[in-house]
């Protein structure tokens, strides 16, 4: 399927506009106009919400722990479960019941663990969807999997699919933001590539681990000449670039390297303010909390604030919430770190009256067992969880997801997805579709084939789309 922006871009070449036909180009796919043309002419329908924001809990939440409690681990604690132990990554033993108390909150009546008392105070406005599943249990290809729906092949990631279709509301800013303190989480990169798309479409990372909002992106400002010679440097710069685009016509990596040097110039009259969070009321500064993450939550929520289509904040390097041992010390610590931010978010997003046009998704890349994780040798017992990719949770809220509703259920243990599984084939499809997709017909050429987020899979979750 050929569609409208590549159809433009072939005529252009063909026709050898030059430096003309690409400052077209830009006029033609650049966010603005892509936000002006929403509707049948952007999007396959009207979609229910503009924006994401993918909170990322990177490592492996315990669904068993956080929104899927199961009693049973209490009866067989200390016992082997009455099946053999599905295989994962590491040997795993006997029934680890969960070391935190789980209350029933709002009108709606779901269960959250005490390690998310603020967030709890939200659950009448979110789906929690209790049978999802991955395919294998590794971080990187589990990771690879819930981003870019392939665990092995390079694969452009959800919001390089959504840059590419929709583009930016502010184009100031980029479409597509992943902030994350620290270093990288595993896999790097790759989580926000967009492989195949144009590079435009790849999300841009920012290190939020430092407060000083000047010091966010490196290299924003130019302190050495003024706003108007840069402009005229940058003027000169263009026009070098586009006469050797001219004398290369459909070099991708050049029209992507000229609009990213486009954007950087632009941004710097408008980054900074989106990132310094100083400039918000202490009333908001005291909902959301101290702390890199929800800190950066907060900045989540100005982005898309200022147009930003897909915002995808990580906890931190590597995999934070991977609690191979003592998981009642580890899985608390890292959910004090983020459990006023993420309530501070739907809080916030619902009385700016945003929460209807922004979808927020928080998941990890699998869950863990519902059995304690032994020694590689099968001696001594950790109190931690391994790696579970046969069942686990996430939960969305806003952007057209039904409020308060369960989906779906793992068996008596928490250990398999049995009741209405959902792959993450299903997921993406139903994410595109509150924008405005059929994953079916969202598709681009490369290679002789045309290639979706799906691959040949998905299916839309109806159930946890409001009517």
């Amino acid at each position: 399927m050929i569609t409208t922006n590549q159809t433009r871009r072939h005529w252009m070449r063909q026709c050898g506009m030059g430096f003309g036909g690409l400052a077209l180009a830009n006029l033609l796919t650049s966010p603005a106009a892509a936000e002006s043309n929403a509707g049948a002419a952007a999007t396959h329908f009207p979609g229910r919400c503009k924006q994401i924001i993918h909170v990322f809990l990177n490592g492996g939440v315990s669904q068993v722990d956080t929104f899927d409690p199961k009693p049973e681990l209490t009866r067989w604690a200390g016992q082997m479960l009455p099946f053999d132990n599905l295989p994962t990554e590491r040997k795993t033993g006997v029934a680890l019941p969960s070391p935190f108390q789980f209350e029933k909150h709002g009108d709606s009546g779901i269960p959250v663990s005490d390690i998310f008392p603020r967030l709890a105070e939200c659950v009448d406005e979110m789906t929690v969807v209790r049978s999802m599943y991955a395919e294998l249990p590794s971080h990187e290809m589990s990771l690879m999997l819930m981003n870019t729906g392939d665990q092995r092949l390079v694969r452009p990631s959800l919001g390089s699919w959504l840059t590419w279709g929709m583009g930016s509301i502010n184009e100031n800013l980029p479409a597509f933001v992943a902030l994350c303190p620290g270093g990288m989480p595993v896999g790097g990169a790759g989580n926000w590539r967009s492989a195949f798309l144009p590079g435009s479409c790849q999300g841009t990372r920012v290190d939020t681990s430092n407060p000083d909002p000047s010091r966010l992106i490196d290299f924003l400002q130019n302190k050495r000449i003024s706003t108007a010679e840069q402009s005229r440097q940058f003027d000169f710069l263009q026009q070098l670039n586009a006469q050797h685009l001219a004398e290369r016509p459909g070099e991708a990596a050049i029209e992507s390297r000229i609009r990213s040097f486009e954007l950087a110039f632009r941004m710097q009259t408008e980054a900074s303010d989106a990132f310094d969070i100083s400039k918000e009321p202490e009333h908001i500064l005291k909902l959301y909390g101290d702390g890199p993450q929800n800190r950066q939550l907060l900045m989540a929520r100005r982005l898309v604030e200022r147009g930003v289509r897909f915002v995808q904040t990580w906890h931190g390097d590597l995999q934070p919430w991977d609690s191979h041992s003592n998981i009642r010390e580890a899985h608390r610590k890292v959910a004090s770190e983020c459990d006023s931010g993420l309530a501070a978010l739907i809080i916030d997003l619902k009385q700016r009256g945003m929460l209807d046009q922004t979808l927020i998704l928080c998941t990890g890349e699998f869950g863990r067992t519902p059995s304690v994780e032994m020694g590689q040798d099968g001696s001594g017992a950790s109190q931690g969880r391994d790696h579970n990719h046969w069942g686990f949770s996430l939960w969305m809220a806003g952007g057209g997801i039904r409020r308060g509703t369960i989906y779906g259920a793992t068996d008596d243990f928490g250990f398999r997805a049995v009741e209405n599984p959902v792959s993450l084939h299903d997921l993406h499809a139903t994410i595109l579709h509150l924008m405005g997709y059929d994953h079916q017909r969202l598709t681009y050429r490369y290679a002789g084939r045309d290639f979706r987020l799906t691959d040949v899979h998905g299916d839309v979750i109806h159930p946890i789309i409001e009517s």
